[in-house]
């Protein structure tokens, strides 16, 4: 039988979600790790409780390239393993949605600059918003840090509903 050799991508993502700040976001209660089937890692990152919203959302993150290039990423239904319809996307006050943009690329990425899609022709974001550019160094925790601290601030306000 012949072993399954992993590409360079693959290898990296998995040691980044062995790594400890990774591990660390897990024991925290910030992350779970779902399934990885390459070039694909469903995360799941806890929200603050709000009524008729789940404790978590799930995500699942194209890895194609990592660490080199960023991910790219978009909310995932678990139950029926396909993108989240809108009417059941995140909701807030002003920047909760403007980061998960459903008139942005058909709802294929979410607005952020640690996105491998968005971050295309937004040459502006490297010097407005630095921190949250893509890290090889960080790695995944960059984007999971920032989509838990957008589901768990005063600007979230739970699921839309229709």
């Amino acid at each position: 039988m012949e072993a399954v050799v992993a590409l360079p991508d693959e290898r990296a993502l998995h040691a980044d979600l062995a790594s400890g700040a990774f591990l660390l976001g897990v024991c925290q209660g910030r992350w779970e790790l779902g399934r990885v089937t390459w070039p694909f890692a469903h995360i799941a990152v806890f929200a603050s409780p709000w009524p008729n919203a789940p404790e978590k959302w799930w995500f699942r993150f194209d890895c194609s390239g990592y660490p080199q290039q960023a991910p790219t990423a978009r909310p995932w239904d678990p139950e029926h393993d396909r993108p989240l319809p809108f009417d059941r996307w995140p909701a807030g006050k002003s920047r909760v949605p403007a980061v998960f943009r459903t008139d942005w690329k058909d709802g294929s990425c979410l607005y952020l600059p640690c996105d491998r899609v968005s971050a295309q022709g937004h040459e502006d974001w490297r010097t407005q918003h630095p921190s949250l550019l893509w890290s090889p160094e960080r790695g995944i925790t960059l984007y999971l840090g920032e989509l838990h601290a957008l589901l768990n601030s005063s600007d979230y306000t739970g699921a839309r509903h229709g």
